[in-house]
């Protein structure tokens, strides 16, 4: 369960109150450690799919800066360990929001429906399985790289498409469909990193 953005805890070194997404103390300028708050609440985005990336940049870079290590090299152990705990989270804050498959999952899980996408077991979509099999089946059937690289544009386009798909789900409220697609374009994103990978070979092939 994430704590609200508005939870307070005592500072470490003056005590003074200090709400969980706070950086630094008010009272006496400490930093602090990384609060238990949600990616979207540590980087002050609205909780959704559909994430203006220029935005997540402009939050990332800004707070980053404010808690950089190089920033704390002259301070005590405990401000250098906790400005790295802080440089850390905001890191896989960003990385999380800025990737559209974990984003998805995230905040699926944020939204008590997860999705596991680390299984490697068997698909149970019966057509999504097919679909995967068609498509992989024409990936290793393919000798050239005009053809490789077509096989690597319809993946990718078919991700752009599922992406669509999966902002439609959530502003539908529809979890269970959003789950399905993520799990679309986990397979959709795997088979484009395929196909750019044998591309890069058929290249490099004397």
């Amino acid at each position: 369960m994430n704590h609200p953005a508005s939870a307070i805890a005592p500072c470490w070194s003056c005590k003074g109150p200090v709400a969980s997404r706070a950086l630094f103390c008010s009272v006496c300028g400490a930093v602090q450690g990384p609060g238990v708050v949600d990616h979207y609440t540590r980087l002050g985005l609205p909780r959704s799919f559909d994430i203006d990336q220029d935005a997540l940049e402009r939050q990332y870079l800004g707070l980053q800066r404010r808690v950089h290590p190089d920033r704390f090299a002259s301070k005590s152990p405990r401000e250098k360990a906790l400005s790295q705990a802080q440089a850390t989270a905001l890191n896989d804050a960003h990385d999380t929001l800025k990737d559209p498959l974990r984003r998805a999952a995230y905040l699926l899980g944020l939204l008590g429906s997860p999705v596991d996408l680390t299984a490697c077991g068997t698909i149970n979509d019966r057509a999504l399985l097919m679909e995967q099999m068609e498509m992989r089946e024409a990936l290793a059937e393919a000798e050239t790289r005009e053809r490789v690289a077509q096989l690597a544009m319809e993946a990718e386009s078919a991700m752009i498409a599922c992406q669509c798909g999966i902002s439609a789900a959530f502003n539908a409220n529809d979890l269970d469909q959003a789950g399905h697609l993520a799990i679309r374009l986990k397979y959709l994103s795997r088979l484009a990193e395929e196909a750019r990978a044998k591309k890069t070979r058929i290249t490099r092939t004397p």
